[in-house]
């Protein structure tokens, strides 16, 4: 089975990121592997040891991969994408963009859209964009 999944890249905090995520969305982190982890071949610097290189975590209905930027790479945030969740219900959505809001940034509040009976965009305080739907409306 072909699966497409989002990689994201942090700055030294995607550990941080990855079990909030946990949390939030009722996920797993199933792996988190820092530099120092990584099977011996190419040194890594001191400072990148604890940094994590690749972070697994899934739920029933997605996956979410993720590391720290590596060594001699600068971390630029993440630009141009957002990843879109869709709810069931609008009560739902407003539970989950509630937490992603909480220490990030509002692009647009939650409200009724002629898509969903909720959509709004949040940029969490890990510096990644979401899109939240909640309570699809039928589109013809």
């Amino acid at each position: 089975m072909t699966q497409l999944c989002a990689y994201l890249s942090y700055n030294g905090n995607c550990a941080e990121a990855m079990a909030f995520y946990a949390r939030v969305l009722d996920a797993k982190v199933e792996a988190l592997i820092t530099y120092a982890q990584m099977p011996e071949g190419d040194p890594v610097p001191p400072e990148h040891a604890n940094r994590i290189m690749h972070a697994y975590l899934v739920h029933p209905d997605f996956a979410l991969m993720a590391g720290d930027t590596p060594p001699g790479v600068p971390f630029e945030g993440i630009k141009g994408a957002m990843l879109a969740l869709t709810y069931p219900s609008a009560a739902e959505a407003r539970r989950i963009f509630a937490a992603l809001a909480e220490g990030g940034t509002v692009q647009m509040p939650l409200g009724e859209t002629f898509w969903a009976e909720a959509f709004g965009m949040v940029t969490d305080r890990f510096g990644t964009p979401w899109g939240i739907n909640g309570g699809p409306k039928p589109m013809s």
